[in-house]
Protein backbone atom coordinates (compact mmCIF):
# COMPACT_ATOMS: atom_id res chain seq x y z
CA UNK A 1 0.00 0.00 0.00
CA UNK A 2 2.88 2.01 0.94
CA UNK A 3 4.67 1.38 -2.29
CA UNK A 4 1.39 2.18 -4.18
CA UNK A 5 1.13 5.72 -2.65
CA UNK A 6 4.50 6.45 -3.55
CA UNK A 7 4.24 5.86 -6.96
CA UNK A 8 1.23 7.79 -6.99
CA UNK A 9 2.88 10.39 -5.36
CA UNK A 10 5.53 10.60 -8.02
CA UNK A 11 3.48 10.45 -10.99
CA UNK A 12 1.19 13.34 -9.56
CA UNK A 13 4.65 15.21 -8.79
CA UNK A 14 6.09 14.31 -12.39
CA UNK A 15 2.69 15.74 -14.20
CA UNK A 16 2.51 18.48 -12.03
CA UNK A 17 6.47 19.41 -13.55
CA UNK A 18 5.28 18.57 -16.99
CA UNK A 19 2.44 21.20 -16.87
CA UNK A 20 5.00 23.98 -14.95
CA UNK A 21 7.36 23.31 -18.54
CA UNK A 22 4.66 23.38 -21.28
CA UNK A 23 4.50 25.84 -23.14
CA UNK A 24 1.55 29.07 -22.84
CA UNK A 25 -0.66 28.61 -25.22
CA UNK A 26 -2.36 31.91 -27.34
CA UNK A 27 -5.63 30.39 -28.86
CA UNK A 28 -7.29 31.55 -31.71
CA UNK A 29 -10.71 30.98 -32.72
CA UNK A 30 -10.71 32.34 -36.20
CA UNK A 31 -9.63 30.73 -39.63
CA UNK A 32 -6.46 29.69 -40.26
CA UNK A 33 -4.97 32.31 -43.23
CA UNK A 34 -6.84 34.74 -42.03
CA UNK A 35 -5.62 38.33 -40.49
CA UNK A 36 -6.23 36.89 -36.96
CA UNK A 37 -4.62 34.10 -37.46
CA UNK A 38 -1.66 35.65 -39.24
CA UNK A 39 -0.68 38.16 -36.46
CA UNK A 40 -1.50 35.98 -33.61
CA UNK A 41 1.72 34.14 -35.15
CA UNK A 42 3.69 37.02 -35.41
CA UNK A 43 3.43 37.87 -32.29
CA UNK A 44 3.82 34.85 -30.48
CA UNK A 45 7.30 35.03 -32.62
CA UNK A 46 7.94 37.96 -30.98
CA UNK A 47 6.75 37.75 -27.49
CA UNK A 48 8.61 34.66 -26.33
CA UNK A 49 11.77 35.91 -24.36
CA UNK A 50 8.66 37.79 -22.15
CA UNK A 51 7.33 34.51 -21.45
CA UNK A 52 10.34 31.91 -21.43
CA UNK A 53 9.43 30.44 -24.21
CA UNK A 54 7.71 30.98 -27.44
CA UNK A 55 3.52 30.22 -26.83
CA UNK A 56 2.10 27.79 -29.02
CA UNK A 57 -0.83 29.28 -31.38
CA UNK A 58 -3.62 26.97 -31.07
CA UNK A 59 -6.85 26.74 -33.43
CA UNK A 60 -10.10 26.39 -32.06
CA UNK A 61 -12.53 27.83 -34.89
CA UNK A 62 -16.26 27.97 -34.48
CA UNK A 63 -19.17 31.11 -32.78
CA UNK A 64 -17.10 33.84 -34.10
CA UNK A 65 -14.22 33.26 -31.34
CA UNK A 66 -16.21 32.35 -28.51
CA UNK A 67 -15.32 28.44 -28.88
CA UNK A 68 -11.74 29.45 -28.08
CA UNK A 69 -13.08 32.02 -26.07
CA UNK A 70 -15.31 29.85 -23.76
CA UNK A 71 -11.85 27.34 -23.09
CA UNK A 72 -9.65 29.98 -22.22
CA UNK A 73 -12.26 31.75 -19.93
CA UNK A 74 -13.26 28.07 -18.43
CA UNK A 75 -9.77 26.83 -17.97
CA UNK A 76 -6.98 28.10 -15.18
CA UNK A 77 -6.05 32.01 -14.54
CA UNK A 78 -2.66 31.44 -14.18
CA UNK A 79 -1.41 32.96 -17.21
CA UNK A 80 -0.61 29.54 -19.12
CA UNK A 81 -3.24 30.36 -22.06
CA UNK A 82 -5.09 33.48 -23.40
CA UNK A 83 -7.14 34.28 -26.79
CA UNK A 84 -7.04 36.48 -29.21
CA UNK A 85 -10.04 38.36 -28.95
CA UNK A 86 -11.16 41.28 -31.15
CA UNK A 87 -13.88 44.07 -30.82
CA UNK A 88 -16.99 42.50 -31.88
CA UNK A 89 -16.63 39.88 -29.19
CA UNK A 90 -16.10 41.92 -26.49
CA UNK A 91 -17.84 45.13 -26.89
CA UNK A 92 -21.15 44.32 -29.70
CA UNK A 93 -21.52 40.45 -28.77
CA UNK A 94 -22.68 40.89 -25.24
CA UNK A 95 -25.40 43.88 -26.07
CA UNK A 96 -26.92 42.59 -28.90
CA UNK A 97 -30.12 41.21 -28.25
CA UNK A 98 -31.04 37.85 -28.42
CA UNK A 99 -27.58 36.85 -29.01
CA UNK A 100 -26.57 33.58 -27.84
CA UNK A 101 -23.27 33.35 -26.05
CA UNK A 102 -21.06 30.26 -24.10
CA UNK A 103 -19.70 32.96 -21.81
CA UNK A 104 -20.59 36.55 -20.80
CA UNK A 105 -17.69 38.72 -22.13
CA UNK A 106 -18.44 40.78 -19.46
CA UNK A 107 -18.27 38.94 -16.47
CA UNK A 108 -15.95 35.98 -17.47
CA UNK A 109 -13.30 37.54 -19.56
CA UNK A 110 -10.63 40.37 -19.08
CA UNK A 111 -8.23 41.95 -21.24
CA UNK A 112 -4.36 41.58 -21.23
CA UNK A 113 -2.86 43.30 -23.94
CA UNK A 114 -3.75 45.41 -27.03
CA UNK A 115 -1.78 45.07 -30.22
CA UNK A 116 -3.38 46.58 -33.24
CA UNK A 117 -6.13 48.50 -34.45
CA UNK A 118 -7.63 47.85 -37.87
CA UNK A 119 -9.25 51.02 -38.54
CA UNK A 120 -12.48 50.16 -41.04
CA UNK A 121 -12.63 51.40 -44.10
CA UNK A 122 -16.02 52.26 -46.09
CA UNK A 123 -15.25 51.17 -49.39
CA UNK A 124 -17.61 51.05 -52.92
CA UNK A 125 -17.28 49.28 -56.64
CA UNK A 126 -14.25 50.96 -58.48
CA UNK A 127 -17.66 51.61 -60.83
CA UNK A 128 -19.63 53.50 -58.67
CA UNK A 129 -20.36 56.90 -58.90
CA UNK A 130 -19.90 57.84 -55.71
CA UNK A 131 -15.90 58.92 -55.06
CA UNK A 132 -16.39 60.64 -51.82
CA UNK A 133 -18.19 60.03 -48.34
CA UNK A 134 -19.76 63.33 -49.00
CA UNK A 135 -21.52 61.95 -52.14
CA UNK A 136 -22.66 58.90 -51.13
CA UNK A 137 -24.40 60.41 -47.90
CA UNK A 138 -25.89 63.66 -50.04
CA UNK A 139 -27.33 60.46 -52.21
CA UNK A 140 -28.61 58.65 -49.32
CA UNK A 141 -30.61 61.93 -47.96
CA UNK A 142 -32.11 62.82 -51.07
CA UNK A 143 -32.97 59.26 -51.66
CA UNK A 144 -34.25 57.64 -48.55
CA UNK A 145 -33.85 53.80 -48.96
CA UNK A 146 -32.07 53.90 -52.18
CA UNK A 147 -28.54 53.55 -51.01
CA UNK A 148 -27.57 50.31 -50.06
CA UNK A 149 -24.58 49.42 -47.37
CA UNK A 150 -23.58 45.32 -47.15
CA UNK A 151 -22.18 43.32 -43.97
CA UNK A 152 -21.28 39.93 -43.03
CA UNK A 153 -24.76 39.38 -40.85
CA UNK A 154 -27.25 40.88 -38.69
CA UNK A 155 -25.24 42.46 -35.53
CA UNK A 156 -22.29 42.32 -37.39
CA UNK A 157 -19.40 44.80 -36.82
CA UNK A 158 -19.59 45.87 -40.46
CA UNK A 159 -23.67 46.02 -39.98
CA UNK A 160 -23.35 48.33 -36.90
CA UNK A 161 -20.56 50.37 -38.76
CA UNK A 162 -23.11 50.89 -41.80
CA UNK A 163 -26.06 51.97 -38.75
CA UNK A 164 -23.80 54.37 -37.65
CA UNK A 165 -22.99 56.58 -41.23
CA UNK A 166 -26.79 56.22 -41.36
CA UNK A 167 -27.84 57.57 -37.79
CA UNK A 168 -25.01 60.00 -38.22
CA UNK A 169 -25.94 61.40 -41.57
CA UNK A 170 -28.56 61.35 -40.79
CA UNK A 171 -30.17 59.19 -43.83
CA UNK A 172 -32.10 56.09 -44.20
CA UNK A 173 -30.50 53.55 -45.60
CA UNK A 174 -30.83 49.93 -46.77
CA UNK A 175 -28.99 47.13 -44.99
CA UNK A 176 -28.06 43.80 -46.86
CA UNK A 177 -26.83 41.37 -44.80
CA UNK A 178 -24.62 38.30 -46.51
CA UNK A 179 -23.55 34.96 -45.16
CA UNK A 180 -19.69 36.10 -44.80
CA UNK A 181 -17.47 38.71 -46.38
CA UNK A 182 -16.96 37.03 -49.86
CA UNK A 183 -20.01 37.47 -51.24
CA UNK A 184 -20.79 40.90 -49.22
CA UNK A 185 -17.65 41.97 -50.89
CA UNK A 186 -18.34 40.76 -54.76
CA UNK A 187 -22.13 42.42 -54.46
CA UNK A 188 -19.89 45.83 -53.81
CA UNK A 189 -17.19 45.48 -56.44
CA UNK A 190 -20.81 44.75 -59.00
CA UNK A 191 -22.73 47.20 -57.44
CA UNK A 192 -25.68 45.19 -56.32
CA UNK A 193 -24.81 47.08 -52.59
CA UNK A 194 -23.99 50.55 -52.74
CA UNK A 195 -20.68 50.13 -50.27
CA UNK A 196 -19.42 48.41 -47.30
CA UNK A 197 -17.81 48.90 -43.63
CA UNK A 198 -15.15 46.41 -43.67
CA UNK A 199 -11.93 45.68 -41.97
CA UNK A 200 -9.03 47.31 -44.04
CA UNK A 201 -6.68 43.77 -43.14
CA UNK A 202 -9.51 42.30 -44.94
CA UNK A 203 -9.53 44.19 -48.35
CA UNK A 204 -6.47 45.81 -48.63
CA UNK A 205 -5.08 43.83 -51.69
CA UNK A 206 -9.01 44.19 -53.46
CA UNK A 207 -8.13 48.48 -52.76
CA UNK A 208 -4.61 47.79 -54.06
CA UNK A 209 -5.79 45.96 -57.14
CA UNK A 210 -8.61 48.32 -58.30
CA UNK A 211 -11.41 46.04 -57.40
CA UNK A 212 -12.53 48.62 -54.84
CA UNK A 213 -12.53 52.02 -54.24
CA UNK A 214 -11.86 53.31 -50.40
CA UNK A 215 -13.56 56.34 -49.77
CA UNK A 216 -12.87 57.25 -46.14
CA UNK A 217 -11.49 55.68 -43.00
CA UNK A 218 -12.81 55.22 -39.96
CA UNK A 219 -10.15 55.78 -37.52
CA UNK A 220 -7.97 59.61 -37.64
CA UNK A 221 -4.59 57.93 -37.20
CA UNK A 222 -2.39 57.98 -40.45
CA UNK A 223 -3.01 54.68 -42.13
CA UNK A 224 0.43 54.21 -44.34
CA UNK A 225 -0.41 52.35 -47.11
CA UNK A 226 -3.25 55.24 -47.88
CA UNK A 227 -1.75 58.29 -46.49
CA UNK A 228 -4.60 60.42 -49.17
CA UNK A 229 -8.08 59.08 -47.83
CA UNK A 230 -9.46 61.01 -45.23
CA UNK A 231 -11.00 60.11 -42.41
CA UNK A 232 -15.14 59.54 -42.16
CA UNK A 233 -15.24 62.10 -39.22
CA UNK A 234 -14.53 64.74 -41.92
CA UNK A 235 -17.55 64.34 -43.33
CA UNK A 236 -19.75 63.26 -40.40
CA UNK A 237 -17.54 64.77 -37.19
CA UNK A 238 -17.38 62.29 -34.24
CA UNK A 239 -17.81 59.02 -36.11
CA UNK A 240 -15.14 56.74 -35.79
CA UNK A 241 -15.25 52.98 -36.76
CA UNK A 242 -12.70 50.36 -36.23
CA UNK A 243 -12.05 46.54 -34.79
CA UNK A 244 -8.64 45.97 -32.21
CA UNK A 245 -6.66 42.59 -31.96
CA UNK A 246 -5.99 42.01 -28.51
CA UNK A 247 -5.32 39.52 -26.12
CA UNK A 248 -7.90 38.26 -23.54
CA UNK A 249 -7.73 36.31 -20.55
CA UNK A 250 -10.03 34.74 -17.52
CA UNK A 251 -11.14 37.33 -15.26
CA UNK A 252 -9.26 36.99 -12.37
CA UNK A 253 -6.47 36.05 -13.81
CA UNK A 254 -3.27 36.34 -11.71
CA UNK A 255 -1.11 39.81 -11.85
CA UNK A 256 1.72 37.79 -12.52
CA UNK A 257 0.29 35.97 -15.73
CA UNK A 258 -1.27 39.28 -16.82
CA UNK A 259 2.51 40.95 -16.75
CA UNK A 260 3.80 38.05 -18.72
CA UNK A 261 1.90 38.50 -21.60
CA UNK A 262 1.70 42.19 -21.69
CA UNK A 263 5.65 42.64 -21.70
CA UNK A 264 5.66 39.89 -24.51
CA UNK A 265 2.78 42.12 -26.58
CA UNK A 266 5.27 45.64 -25.57
CA UNK A 267 7.84 43.90 -27.27
CA UNK A 268 6.44 42.65 -30.70
CA UNK A 269 4.52 45.86 -30.72
CA UNK A 270 7.82 47.52 -30.14
CA UNK A 271 9.69 45.29 -32.64
CA UNK A 272 10.22 47.36 -36.41
CA UNK A 273 9.80 43.81 -38.44
CA UNK A 274 6.35 43.50 -36.57
CA UNK A 275 5.46 46.86 -36.98
CA UNK A 276 6.33 46.60 -40.55
CA UNK A 277 4.45 43.63 -41.34
CA UNK A 278 0.98 45.04 -39.74
CA UNK A 279 1.15 48.35 -41.49
CA UNK A 280 1.62 46.14 -44.64
CA UNK A 281 -1.97 44.95 -43.94
CA UNK A 282 -3.45 48.07 -43.48
CA UNK A 283 -3.30 47.80 -39.79
CA UNK A 284 -1.88 50.30 -37.08
CA UNK A 285 0.16 48.91 -34.55
CA UNK A 286 -0.63 49.82 -31.11
CA UNK A 287 0.28 48.43 -27.78
CA UNK A 288 -2.22 49.27 -24.46
CA UNK A 289 -1.74 47.39 -21.25
CA UNK A 290 -4.39 45.40 -19.57
CA UNK A 291 -5.90 48.18 -17.78
CA UNK A 292 -6.10 50.30 -20.95
CA UNK A 293 -7.49 48.10 -22.67
CA UNK A 294 -10.38 47.19 -20.47
CA UNK A 295 -11.30 50.97 -20.54
CA UNK A 296 -11.26 50.89 -24.14
CA UNK A 297 -13.50 47.64 -23.86
CA UNK A 298 -16.25 49.90 -22.01
CA UNK A 299 -16.08 52.85 -24.03
CA UNK A 300 -16.69 50.94 -27.36
CA UNK A 301 -19.62 48.35 -25.52
CA UNK A 302 -21.20 52.22 -24.75
CA UNK A 303 -20.81 53.48 -28.59
CA UNK A 304 -21.66 50.12 -30.03
CA UNK A 305 -24.37 49.28 -27.56
CA UNK A 306 -25.93 52.64 -28.52
CA UNK A 307 -25.74 52.17 -31.75
CA UNK A 308 -28.00 48.40 -31.27
CA UNK A 309 -30.74 50.23 -29.44
CA UNK A 310 -30.73 53.14 -32.18
CA UNK A 311 -31.10 50.96 -34.63
CA UNK A 312 -33.04 48.28 -32.43
CA UNK A 313 -30.92 45.42 -34.02
CA UNK A 314 -31.47 41.73 -32.90
CA UNK A 315 -29.27 38.93 -33.73
CA UNK A 316 -31.09 36.13 -35.89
Amino acid sequence: MLRRLLAIAVMATLSLSAAAQSPPRLVNGFAPGGTADIVARLLADLAGPALGTRPVVETRTGATGFIAAEQVARGPADGSAVVLCVMSMLAIAPELPGARLPIDPRTDLAGVALFALSPYGLVVGAQSPYRSLAQLVEAAKARPSAVSYASVGVGSAPHLGGALIGLRAPAEMVHVPYRGAAPALLDVIANRADFMMVSLGDVTKQIQDGDLRLLALGDSRPVPLFPNVPPISATLPGVESYTWFGLCGPRGMSAEGRARWERGTAAAVADPGFRTRLEAMGLVPLFEDGATMDRRIAADRELWGGVVRAANIRAE
